[in-house]
């Protein structure tokens, strides 16, 4: 069992770090939004940001959008030229997917200012990228509704994870300290 562990130990050593920042930062999101209850944004800042600025990006382009509370459940309603298409929930706002390629980029950390910077900057493009994935997905539900279940259920979702997926392969191999020693 100790020559296992010892063959294993980098990967023993990423899961754990993994779990443990997942755990950690998936606690901090969770108190977050509770203490969001009290919070005059609706339904937490973050989410309420997000639907504001695609909404003000979806101005910028041409469409007449408005994001407005919903009066029945914790999002904003999306609408467009009159027309509601979509809700921005809690699990839009894409903070859920920057845990995620956090804790996997502390598990295979490389010099501390390089991670620091990384995660910064990587969590900055996710957030934007997300915004944009809103307002295209929102343009997509006005021009094609019947396509709603597609392009919701599996376009969206594989180009935002496909997108954290892509940035951590330029981490594992431009920046982390993987096959280094330390």
């Amino acid at each position: 069992m100790k020559a296992l562990i010892l063959k294993y130990k980098s990967v023993i050593k990423f899961i754990l770090t993994f779990l443990v920042v997942y755990i950690v930062l998936s606690f901090g999101y969770r108190w977050y939004l509770n203490a969001s209850e009290d919070s005059s944004y609706y339904p937490d800042y973050v989410t309420h940001q997000v639907a504001k600025q695609s909404e003000l990006l979806l101005n910028a382009i041409g469409y007449k959008a408005e994001v407005v509370k919903h009066p029945e459940e914790l999002s904003m309603k999306l609408i467009i030229r009159g027309k509601y298409l979509a809700r921005v929930v809690e699990g839009c706002n894409a903070l859920s997917v920057i845990v995620l390629f956090i804790s996997f980029i502390v598990a295979f950390s490389g010099r501390f200012k390089t991670t620091a910077l990384f995660l910064i900057f990587g969590s900055l493009i996710i957030y934007i990228v997300n915004v944009l994935r809103i307002v295209v997905l929102s343009i997509g539900l006005y021009h094609y509704p019947e396509r709603s279940e597609i392009l919701h259920v599996v376009i969206f979702p594989a180009l935002i994870y496909g997108f954290v997926f892509v940035l951590w392969m330029l981490w594992v191999n431009k920046f982390s300290n993987i096959g280094t020693t330390k």
